[in-house]
């Protein structure tokens, strides 16, 4: 068992799980300090690490400054640099923009004799790297099991209805009415720089959310997508510029009770945002805060995860779901206080493809009933889908 595990190397859905040091080198290096790698061969294989994954910054670069597609990234980089036989990976690029993905991709096409494991919903573009496709159904139970051109052809039908993603068109979009109305939202020259950081994170972009639009921001890793979206849910000031809301009043501003019934937030990570012990309670929080007694928050609970399949877990803890359940309890807490203002990070991460349709549909009922989302996303068929506009980032600027 010991020599199988020295031969076995994981990649967790959530990179955040996995890294352990401040600085992207010694991250990648801890792992062959602990397997007791010669000094004098541990950087060399650090860069070596770094360069198969394409990251983009010196191995000083602090962990804590990475987006999370970089952070998934080193995840790799520090799994590959053990030189595992056995590589399982756990959605290896739904953290990444569609160039790092691919870059991924050919990444792990370059491994030769490895033997790789993938869990993923999004199966297709990863087709290139697997001889063979197994499908699991929900409690366990095998679909599927054979080489991918025999087990699409065979069971293709069966499988879109179990919500996998088999090749061909994404789901229909939902219809949408087009009239928009006023700003939920605006930022004029919004900037902001972390602390302690040398660049800036963000750097001069304005924006405005008009009612029953959705507007999408896409980006490559690390373009500033995520501190945009924390931005204009109060979550982050600006260090210089402005955002206010539809009264003019700045979000960052507001106390709680007051933030949560004007903007519904989905971080990137749904378990940062996650403080209660049970499903139903988590769900609650919101409209408590927010005034509403009990009962009318229980009802609002309980609607919800019936709206997004979660009834089933409602007693469970939130950290105890899976990936793709948190993202959609998540998306239900944003949802919780009746919010205008949808702001969402990567919101259908994880998800297959009957939950995906779901949510774009409840995302879309949500605009065209005056609300607005905007949401940080590198899935294009979501933009496709819903987004009404596109607001481009690169080097945290309008590109």
């Amino acid at each position: 068992p010991h020599d199988a595990r020295d031969a076995t190397g994981i990649v967790f859905q959530d990179p955040e799980t996995q890294l352990v040091m401040a600085r992207a080198g010694d991250d990648v290096a801890f792992g062959l300090e602990n397997h007791c790698v010669p000094t004098a061969a541990i950087w060399p294989r650090v860069h070596r690490a770094l360069a198969q994954v394409h990251f983009p910054y010196p191995e000083d670069r602090p962990t804590a400054a990475l987006s999370g597609g970089e952070k998934q990234r080193l995840a790799i980089a520090g799994v590959l640099a053990l030189r595992p036989r056995l590589l399982l990976l756990d959605e290896p690029t739904a953290n990444l923009d569609p160039v790092g993905a691919e870059l991924v991709r050919e990444t792990l096409a370059d491994l030769g004799a490895m033997t790789l494991v993938l869990v993923e919903h999004h199966v297709v573009q990863s087709l290139p790297l697997v001889d063979r496709v197994v499908v699991i159904e929900a409690g366990g139970g095998v679909v599927a099991d054979g080489a991918p051109r025999e087990v699409f052809a065979r069971y293709g039908a069966r499988l879109a209805e179990l919500g996998v993603w088999v090749p061909g068109p994404p789901p229909a979009a939902p219809t949408r009415r087009t009239a928009f109305g006023a700003d939920l939202a605006r930022a004029d020259d919004i900037a902001f720089r972390y602390p302690g950081a040398e660049t800036w994170a963000l750097a001069g972009v304005d924006l405005a959310v008009r009612a029953g639009e959705a507007l999408a921001v896409t980006g490559p890793n690390g373009s500033g997508k995520s501190t945009l979206a924390l931005l204009v849910a109060g979550l982050l000031r600006p260090t210089r510029g402005r955002v206010a809301l539809e009264d003019g009043i700045a979000p960052w501003s507001l106390p709680a009770r007051r933030l949560v019934a004007r903007v519904g937030t989905v971080f990137q990570d749904p378990e940062h945002q996650f403080v209660a012990g049970r499903v139903d309670e988590e769900l609650m929080v919101g409209p408590l805060r927010a005034g509403r007694y009990a009962p009318d928050a229980r009802r609002i609970a309980m609607d919800l995860l019936e709206r997004l399949h979660l009834t089933h877990l409602a007693a469970a803890n939130p950290f105890t779901l899976s990936g793709g359940e948190q993202r959609r309890l998540s998306v239900a807490t944003a949802l919780a206080t009746a919010p205008p203002l949808l702001v969402l990070d990567e919101p259908t991460f994880g998800q297959d493809r009957r939950t995906y349709a779901e949510l774009v549909a409840l995302l879309a009922a949500h605009c065209d009933g005056g609300g607005a989302a905007l949401f940080a996303t590198h899935d294009e068929d979501l933009v496709t889908s819903l987004a009404d506009r596109t607001l481009r980032l690169a080097g945290g600027r309008a590109a």
